[in-house]
């Protein structure tokens, strides 16, 4: 898993403006805590999901298998 902080910029409609390394993201806003608010620091995980690309993968798989039978 990786861990990194942001900070919260500001709030746009529905997204958070974070900054993360000097770079700005617009996340979703419903991601963060209801407590958020602009200036709070955020720390960020993220770590890839093996069973969901795994079944993704599958889903592709038949379909693709479908498609070219």
């Amino acid at each position: 898993m990786k861990t990194t902080t942001g900070i919260i910029d500001r709030f746009e409609g529905d997204f958070a403006v974070v900054e993360i390394n000097g770079d700005t993201y617009d996340l979703p806003r419903n991601i963060l805590p209801e407590e958020a608010t602009v200036g709070q620091h955020l720390i960020l995980n993220i770590e890839i999901d093996i069973k969901g690309t795994a079944a993704r993968e599958k889903e592709i798989k038949g379909l693709m298998d479908d498609l070219f039978e």
